[in-house]
């Protein structure tokens, strides 16, 4: 009963959005039924004199401009693109299994089946309408009565953490969407939208001339204007479909589907951590991990051995043990490198395809290709901006001059800075830092909980003048680098018939990260350091963790007690706890360490 009531109501505002394009489309014709009027009014000889004949001439002038106007705006209305979301086509050859049990569940919930099937490197599953001309050629004859199915997309990571079972139940409802689409009013309704949308994206694409420009702009003034009369029916349309969709597929998995959204809540968090520890260091050192979905499935392993909770609970070990949504893929290393990609192109604005300077990197190579260089570069990246400040360590001398040791970082972050200087000079400049972002600290007892610390945010830092100075000439040569890197090649903006499927050049869609603080940048590349050092001097090994991203590895063990005792000699100018521990791992900061 409650399915039925939301897809009548689904079809009253589709029905309500298809009377906006009947009374435009009423309106644009209106001067030219007046203008037929007069004219034949005038050969009849009823409607004449002088007054008669310059109102049809006004008359049939409008109609004419007013007609050509119409035109050119269901032209573009028309042919413009709509926005396609990127994703990586499944073709039912290589995922036959994962074809059936789509169309299984769509018997089961008596609905047309997808027309086809993509993965998304995201944590949501929708349809999306791809039935538009100028996204080629439909899969199946359309007729009015039975329009073509949607496009089934999936996230990636659902199908490499998910058991079959499952990625049934979270499909459910997406699936039950299809049968609300198949309703004539409603796919008619959603394409005028659609169109509309992608009308208003023609007309705000730069790079036309002046006369282009001016037509392209009443276009998007009409077609914003039919845009905001449709916008309430359209959402209240999408809502009685997705009522209708919920309410159908509630007899299918129904205990299972609440477990299933368990497991989606702790894919997005894995996903987003594995993004950002990990996936993040390796694209900005122009290298792709090429098999990120096993990689979130790997972590969020690593968080049920870790976790206790998890431990104790042995559905969840026995959960392990069924079988992967994965396995449905005929080739699943195949479809997880396609998507890594297409992530590492909408979350960093990586290039389209590999190159020199855009490799993949496997997880057994991540360590040394990406842990390690990352650490060298950083590290050479504070001694390029040491030797800028004219910073010498009190060890070197003539005979022995200094190389790139921790000692002379040590050195200079522990020296007392003279307290009248500090009180009479001026600040030293500084980059402008915006304020400290959430810290997101790990809490592997409570699932990957993100902590918000509010001291943080309300104490000021302590003015040091040695470490500002330093912060400020990492931050400099950071924003060096950045603008020294080659630009993507420039693409097509905006929606049309000869563009992209979507707008490259606005990548990457979203920072994975907030912006560092000056003393964070500062922390991380003394981390850096104090790593390399234990990889020359200790025989220490760069690692990787699933869950907190590059870790450094001595005696086969992660360091997880490092950041603290940075923390101490950056924040207060304490070097003794870093010292401690450098001599208990018998890491010596005088020996210089090899750079890149």
């Amino acid at each position: 009963m409650g399915a039925e009531v939301g897809a009548q109501a689904a079809r009253s505002r589709a029905l309500a959005v298809l009377r906006i394009r009947g009374r435009a489309t009423a309106l644009a014709l209106l001067p030219a039924a007046a203008s037929v009027i007069l004219l034949v009014g005038g050969a009849t000889g009823h409607l004449t004199g002088g007054g008669w004949d310059i109102a049809r001439a006004v008359v049939t002038v409008l109609a004419v401009v007013v007609l050509l106007a119409g035109t050119a705006v269901a032209l573009v209305v028309a042919r413009a693109r709509p926005a396609v979301s990127p994703t990586v086509p499944i073709a039912e050859g290589t995922a036959p299994d994962l074809y059936r049990l789509v169309r299984d569940l769509a018997d089961r919930l008596d609905v047309p089946a997808p027309s086809a099937i993509a993965l998304t490197p995201d944590c949501d599953s929708w349809l999306e309408d791809r039935t538009h001309p100028a996204h080629g050629p439909p899969r199946e004859p359309r007729t009015p009565a039975a329009p073509v199915a949607p496009v089934l997309v999936i996230g990636s990571p659902f199908l490499w953490w998910m058991r079959v079972g499952e990625l049934r139940a979270v499909l459910a409802p997406v699936v039950a969407g299809t049968g609300p689409s198949a309703h004539p009013d409603i796919a008619a309704a959603r394409r005028f939208v659609r169109g509309l949308d992608a009308a208003v994206a023609v007309a705000a694409a730069p790079g036309r001339g002046p006369l282009v420009r001016t037509v392209l702009g009443g276009i998007g003034w009409v077609a914003r204007l039919m845009l905001n009369g449709c916008r309430v029916h359209a959402a209240e349309m999408e809502r009685g479909v997705a009522a209708a969709a919920a309410e159908r597929a509630q007899a299918v998995d129904y205990g299972l589907r609440i477990v299933a959204q368990e497991q989606v809540g702790l894919a997005y968090a894995g996903w987003d951590r594995l993004l950002t520890r990990v996936a993040l260091p390796a694209w900005r050192m122009g290298r792709w991990p090429s098999r990120l979905d096993a990689g979130v499935a790997a972590a969020l392993t690593e968080l049920s051995r870790r976790d206790r909770l998890a431990a104790q609970n042995g559905a969840f070990a026995s959960r392990l043990g069924e079988r992967p949504a994965c396995d449905l893929l005929e080739e699943p290393g195949t479809i997880d490198e396609a998507t890594s990609l297409l992530a590492a192109r909408l979350f960093h604005g990586g290039p389209a395809e590999t190159g020199p300077d855009w490799a993949p990197v496997d997880w057994q190579e991540y360590p040394d290709e990406v842990v390690d260089r990352t650490w060298r570069s950083d590290a050479a990246r504070l001694h390029r901006v040491l030797d800028t400040l004219g910073v010498h360590s009190s060890r070197a001398t003539e005979k022995a001059p200094e190389g790139p040791t921790l000692a002379r970082v040590l050195d200079h972050l522990t020296t007392p800075w003279p307290q009248e200087s500090a009180a009479t000079d001026p600040a030293p400049a500084r980059i402008p830092a915006a304020p400290d972002a959430e810290d997101l600290q790990s809490d592997l007892d409570l699932d990957l909980a993100l902590d918000l610390d509010d001291d943080d945010l309300d104490a000021a830092p302590t003015p040091r003048p040695e470490v500002d100075t330093l912060s400020a000439g990492l931050s400099a040569e950071l924003a060096r680098e950045e603008s020294a890197r080659p630009a993507p090649a420039p693409v097509a903006i905006g929606q049309g018939p000869d563009s992209a499927l979507w707008d490259e050049g606005a990548l990457p869609l979203f920072p994975l990260q907030p912006p560092r603080s000056g003393r964070e940048l500062l922390a991380d590349h003394v981390t850096a350091m104090v790593c390399c050092a234990a990889v020359d001097t200790a025989g220490a090994a760069p690692g990787l963790d699933w869950l907190d991203g590059p870790a450094l590895l001595i005696g086969g063990e992660r360091a997880a007690d490092l950041a603290p005792r940075v923390l101490s000699l950056v924040e207060d100018g304490d070097p003794e706890p870093l010292k401690g521990w450098l001599a208990r791992l018998g890491i010596r900061p005088e020996k210089p360490v090899r750079l890149v």
